[in-house]
């Protein structure tokens, strides 16, 4: 079977070239369709031979909180009707990788052991973005599991300043 990034790109530049100036709100309803898309529950009813494609249309178009406009009833259809909806989320981030490479931005993940207020996110937001060299969009997941200090990953790069991480270094040299 071929790899979901293969099955989605099509889709992604597809959508992309479709929504032209309207960049921003294609890209929240395609954020929100791939969360649904997501749920292992709803994954299991749309594999169901006796639910209908409209049935998973009807189900999903009810669970999202925002009115979905026509290109986004369009767009879902035409997932559910060949049997991509699996690949959904991964439609979402290559759509988010395009829009960026366009504005000449990137994602940018803080994962941080406790929440960050919001002018403590925008000096980090500042500092990453010189370190970087680009326009960052950043946002915040807590994971507790890094004890102390942020770790940051955008896109392929990885920069771990946490408490974890330094423990982990320590392992390395003093069993080395």
């Amino acid at each position: 079977m071929a790899e979901l990034a293969t099955i989605a790109r099509p889709y992604a530049e597809a959508l992309f070239k479709a929504s032209g100036a309207d960049l921003g709100a294609t890209a929240a309803w395609l954020d929100e369709l791939a969360a649904i898309a997501a749920d292992a529950q709803l994954q299991q009813l749309a594999d169901n031979p006796k639910i209908s494609d409209q049935q998973v249309f009807d189900v999903i178009a009810a669970v999202a909180k925002t009115t979905l406009s026509d290109v986004a009833k369009n767009f879902l259809h035409t997932v559910i009707d060949n049997g991509r909806l699996s690949a959904l989320p991964e439609v979402a981030q290559q759509f988010r990788a395009l829009k960026n490479a366009q504005g000449g931005s990137s994602d940018a993940v803080v994962g941080s052991a406790f929440p960050i207020d919001a002018a403590a996110l925008a000096e980090v937001s500042a500092t990453l973005e010189k370190r970087f060299g680009r326009k960052l969009n950043v946002s915040v997941q807590l994971q507790p599991e890094l004890i102390g200090g942020i770790r940051v990953v955008v896109g392929d790069e990885v920069l771990d300043t946490s408490v974890k991480a330094r423990l982990e270094q320590m392992k390395v040299a003093l069993t080395a």
